[in-house]
């Protein structure tokens, strides 16, 4: 043990004052903050925002205060495909719809592993895990596949965004305690052997949820006409679907047919990883990563592109990003420089330290390629309008590399190895790992 002394401190100080650049620099981190000070506009200016591969986009859309990052991303891909077969340019669908459904299946689900863990004491890290957010904004792409499938999809006019849905927070706060009273009361019933009163209970405690959730984000919808004018003014409708029979008859394709392919150095390549405590449909797609070196990544992720489609990716949006203007590089704060020390976490050590993570998740549309050297991406957010240009941001290839940890593409762009891979066993994961 080290108790820090007077001398020390008396030492740092005098350290301190001798060098002659640390009062401008204080005034200006004082007075601007680190981003400001550290700025570094040459990093930002070598993006210029011109692509060689470059897929028709609409625009934005606005999670705004909500964590649906996931669930934007997917129907971006998805709305994207529909607005292209159907020439129907800014077509959007209802992220309302899917997120209310979430709701339902995530409280059923967290009910399911209070079950399985009610021998278990409240401190053990799995059910601690599982009581910290019983109920949260966050995803992954296979739990917007799961609630596709399960339940379908709308049009945004048939279920518009409801004010819980844009600012998810107080209800999550309630539900989130409602949800570890109600997981407490089914450990008990289960550990005193009370298997007939559990059910009861289990499924009084969903109604409840399921009564809150229409509250919060309205009714979800059953039944619906689709109605729109394509891009040559001709007029379309398609009367009395449901939102199952309308994915069904206008995604002809299997959405298990994607993989999610992962860049996590601290882990195995060439494996697949299952995430079961992640997992938000009972009975839905299971989330697993097949990890690989990033250059797979890259290259299935342009040849998706360049066959039309957009990639949903994710990453860890806070590190080396400039939010306005929609910049993510490497080199982008000179805080090493700023602040005379010296960084140097590998992407292995920042994952297996929890220095970084995937936090959020975006769609690439374009990239700069020249004589096999990428150059940068082309991501559209979720973000609205005012950020970035018109909320389309772009990323060097550097951060790419260094930030980017998942990219969704289909089967076709793998090798005949990695998809026998992809399509066996799975290993599972603890839930602390940094996978999750």
């Amino acid at each position: 043990m080290h108790e820090l002394t007077l001398n020390e401190i008396a030492a740092f100080q005098k350290e301190f004052a001798e060098n002659a650049t640390n009062p401008v620099k204080t005034r200006a981190v004082v007075r601007s903050g680190v981003k400001a000070a550290s700025y570094d506009s040459q990093a930002a200016s070598k993006l210029n925002r011109t692509f060689s591969i470059e897929l028709p986009t609409d625009n934005v859309t606005n999670q705004k205060q909500s964590g649906r990052c996931w669930l934007f991303a997917a129907l971006n891909v998805l709305r994207h495909r529909f607005a292209s077969e159907n020439k129907c340019k800014n077509f959007t669908f209802s992220q309302d719809y899917l997120f209310f459904w979430d709701r339902i299946e995530r409280a059923n689900m967290f009910f399911d592993h209070v079950l399985e863990t009610s021998d278990k004491p409240l401190d053990d890290r799995e059910v601690s895990f599982y009581f910290h957010a019983p109920d949260t904004d966050g995803g992954q792409w296979a739990m917007a596949v799961s609630l596709i499938r399960k339940y379908g999809l709308v049009p945004s006019y048939a279920m518009p965004e409801s004010f819980t849905a844009n600012a998810t927070a107080d209800f999550n706060h309630v539900l989130n305690k409602k949800l570890r009273e109600d997981g407490l009361a089914l450990r008990k019933l289960a550990q005193a052997g009370k298997t007939d009163e559990v059910e009861a209970a289990r499924k009084e405690f969903l109604s409840e949820v399921y009564r809150m959730s229409v509250m919060a984000f309205g009714q979800p919808v059953t039944k619906f006409d689709l109605e729109f004018r394509d891009d040559d003014k001709n007029y379309h409708l398609d009367k009395d679907l449901t939102p199952v029979s309308f994915f069904n008859k206008y995604f002809t394709d299997d959405l298990d047919d994607y993989v999610v392919l992962f860049n996590a150095p601290d882990h195995e390549f060439n494996k697949l990883y299952a995430i079961p405590f992640e997992d938000n449909v009972q009975g839905g797609s299971p989330i697993q990563f097949l990890n690989v070196p990033i250059e797979v990544l890259k290259d299935a992720a342009i040849k998706q592109m360049q066959d039309g489609e957009g990639v949903w990716f994710g990453c860890d949006v806070g590190q080396e990003s400039d939010r306005q203007s929609g910049v993510l590089a490497t080199g982008l704060f000179k805080t090493d420089e700023l602040f005379g020390i010296k960084s140097g976490l590998t992407k292995a050590e920042r994952l297996a330290t929890g220095d970084s993570g995937s936090t959020h998740a975006m769609t690439l549309v374009g990239v700069d390629v020249d004589q096999g050297e990428i150059r940068q991406w082309k991501i559209e957010n979720s973000w609205g309008e005012k950020v970035g240009k018109k909320g389309y941001f772009v990323m060097s290839d550097d951060w790419f590399n260094e930030y980017l940890f998942k990219v969704v593409v289909r089967k076709k762009y793998l090798s005949k190895d990695l998809v026998k891979i992809a399509e066996g066993p799975a290993t599972p994961v603890p839930c602390w790992d940094p996978m999750g």
